[in-house]
């Protein structure tokens, strides 16, 4: 199932880094902001994880929650969310079931190596649970600027 605006989002139910439960149904009424990236504590992703944490307050002001996934387990979670203070959910997807319900699991390459991993990409979810907006390759520090533009244009 690829991910379309305007489709209902791919359900999930996952454990985030405080062991609390997480499934589309919670977010019902809420608009959400699903990010997936590759692996805690590497360069990108920490960029990514500290500019969604620095812009928390500014996003939540304007209504939107925000949901870190990746393939990594509860444990990496707890000391990548504790080592930089990250006030949202952290999903450990190990098995990489909603990352690949959201288009976030394939083929990349990085330094002329291919491999199976996570796409580094965002997702808005409405508060029916329907996809608001896909970024499916977005930069680590252009996720907030892109979410903004797009609650800029579209309320």
């Amino acid at each position: 199932m690829a991910i379309e605006v305007g489709k209902p989002a791919p359900d999930f139910n996952l454990v985030d880094q405080k062991g609390e439960n997480h499934s589309l149904n919670d977010l019902k009424g809420k608009t959400t902001l699903i990010y997936f990236y590759p692996k805690d504590e590497t360069p990108g992703c920490t960029q990514q994880a500290c500019s969604l944490r620095d812009n928390f307050e500014a996003l939540q002001a304007k209504g939107v929650d925000i949901i870190g996934v990746s393939k990594d387990d509860v444990t990496s979670h707890q000391k990548f969310a504790s080592h930089y203070d990250l006030p949202f959910p952290i999903l450990a997807d190990t098995e990489t079931k909603m990352t690949s319900a959201y288009d976030a699991w394939g083929e990349r390459n990085m330094y002329g190596r291919k491999f199976m991993g996570t796409i580094r990409s965002a997702v808005l979810i409405g508060p029916d649970l329907t996809i608001l907006a896909h970024w499916p390759k977005i930069q680590p520090l252009k996720t907030v600027s892109e979410v903004e533009k797009w609650l800029t244009t579209n309320r």
